[in-house]
């Protein structure tokens, strides 16, 4: 029984997932600035990433989504943010994982 489990939990960890990344721009520009009111005038998608351009009066800033939780962030310039999206970055920020196959919720503990 024991050998079943172990090959069990190998298996499901040779299963494809997929990382789902969501977050309140305009409330973690807040937070990485100390400004609101940042407005997204254009986005880009592209196969790794979801790019979002935003603008506060003359400032602008890159903000970009890597599908695997990595993210960047500029202002005029200035790297703001260069890392891993996680709980403890960002209260702006959360990611959930599926299965690839079937949909299901993955929980990690």
């Amino acid at each position: 029984m024991r050998g079943t489990e172990t090959e069990e939990r190998l298996q499901a960890w040779d299963a494809p997932i997929i990382c789902r990344v969501e977050v309140d721009l305009p409330g973690w520009m807040k937070q990485l600035t100390g400004q609101a009111d940042w407005e997204v005038y254009e986005e880009a998608e592209e196969d790794e990433c979801l790019s979002f351009f935003m603008r506060l009066g003359k400032q602008e800033a890159a903000v970009t989504l890597y599908h695997n939780g990595y993210a960047l962030v500029d202002v005029d310039g200035e790297a703001l943010f260069d890392g891993s999206l996680t709980t403890g970055t960002s209260e702006c920020a959360h990611l959930s994982y599926y299965h690839a196959e079937s949909g299901e919720p993955i929980t990690l503990n």
